[in-house]
Formats: structure tokens, C-alpha cells, sequence
């Protein structure tokens, strides 16, 4: 049974929620401000549900501090949904983003698609290759002899391309597992984040041996067991 942590202080719709989340078999706990959120916030959920606003500490400020150490699925849910509301949500480290008031079909269609996706992705902590050595729990890479600290995004890219090593993926897939169906990037976007890895990571940069860009195809994370 999937665990889910329910971070809401409207009493209705934390009635609503946890009704109809527990009759799709998900275990629910609640906490009813962010200060509650981070005490009992731990490693046994598999899935966050977070308002922006609450009471002690802001939606925003739960996210950022629950993204210093765990990479669980995080799912917005607010009356603030200008667009500006959606990119420091998402820059804060969560995954999705819904706005109030919602469909709640469209509310358990999304955490099913957070759950899988998290499913889906083995889970690294430490993953080391050549001279780098990359931290997904702390964002921190030891990078050509420099300690870097990554975005979520860039660390979401790394892992899918080290958890399909030495295969092809192409730019639809990666848009579709890093930026959702919903976001409209273009493949311009990834070959930039690449052009970043290889500075990151590679001896030579304009002579890539990890970091590979295959035209009119994709891209592969290319490394010898």
C-alpha cells in the first residue's frame, strides 16, 4: 500500500482528499501545517500532496526543505496558479503542480502518474563514473575536482540517462519523463543541459566520452560496466 502525506489545513477538502485517496488503497496521513509537514515528513512516504498556504511554514519552504534530502514525488495543490506561482513551485523541487479548485479525477489520475514514474526510476543515492561522483540525495557532484551543486531537473536528466546506460533515448522520451506532456520545452532545452553535463563531467569536453548526442535521434549516457 502506497503512503501518502497529506499537507492541507482547509478541514473540507482534507475530508474529500483523504476519503477518496484511502478508497484507491493509499495509506494517508495528514498534517495540517508545514511545521507538522517536516516533523513527520520521513523516508516511509511515497508520495507528498502540499499546499502553498498554510499555516507556521509556507508550502514553498516545506518543499525546499524536504528536497535537501529526499527526492519523493511532490504534488502542488493552491489557489495560486499564475504562472509565476507554478515555476517557483516547480523550481522549488516539486514534481506537479495543480490548482485549486480541481477535478479530483484529474487529482488521482496525477498522483497514479507520480507513483509510477517514481516506480519506474531505480532509485540511486551514489552513482560514480571516471573521476565524478554524483549525490542524489544531497544535488552535490564531485565533479574534475570541484564539488557542484545540481538543479532537481538536471539530477531528474542524470538519472534517467544512468538508470538506461549505453542506451538511446530519444529527446520525445526525455521530455515526456523530465518535463511532463504538459510543458512544451524544445530539443533545444536538452541539448543544452547536455552541453552542461559534458563541462561538468567530461576530461574533454569537445570530445565527449560519456555524454554522447546522437542527431535526429537522442542521446546516451555511455559507460563500460
Amino acid at each position: 500500500m502506497k503512503r501518502i502525506l497529506l499537507v492541507e489545513d482547509e478541514e473540507s477538502l482534507v475530508n474529500v482528499l483523504t476519503l477518496n485517496l484511502e478508497m484507491e488503497n493509499y495509506d494517508v496521513d495528514v498534517a495540517l501545517n508545514g511545521a507538522e509537514a517536516l516533523e513527520m515528513f520521513n523516508s516511509i512516504y511515497d508520495l507528498v500532496i502540499l499546499d502553498v498556504m498554510i499555516p507556521e511554514i509556507n508550502g514553498f519552504d516545506v518543499c525546499s526543505e524536504i528536497r535537501k534530502t529526499s527526492l519523493t514525488p511532490i504534488l502542488f495543490i493552491s489557489a495560486k496558479g499564475t504562472s509565476m506561482d507554478r515555476i517557483t513551485g516547480l523550481k522549488m523541487g516539486a514534481d506537479d503542480y495543480l490548482v485549486k479548485p480541481f477535478d479530483l479525477e484529474e487529482l488521482l489520475l496525477r498522483v497514479v502518474i507520480l507513483l509510477n514514474r517514481a516506480k519506474a526510476t531505480i532509485e540511486i543515492e551514489i552513482f560514480s563514473f571516471g573521476e565524478n561522483q554524483i549525490n542524489f540525495k544531497t544535488y552535490e557532484v564531485e565533479a574534475q575536482g570541484k564539488t557542484l551543486t545540481l538543479s532537481k531537473r538536471e539530477l531528474d536528466l542524470l538519472r534517467l540517462l544512468i538508470t538506461k546506460k549505453n542506451e538511446v533515448i530519444s529527446r520525445d522520451e526525455i521530455l515526456d519523463e523530465i518535463w511532463g506532456k504538459d510543458k512544451f520545452p524544445t530539443s533545444r532545452t536538452i541539448d543544452n543541459y547536455i552541453l552542461n553535463f559534458r563541462k561538468y563531467f567530461e576530461p574533454n569536453p569537445s570530445n565527449p566520452i560519456y555524454f554522447k548526442s546522437l542527431r535526429g535521434v537522442g542521446y546516451k549516457f555511455e559507460i563500460k560496466d
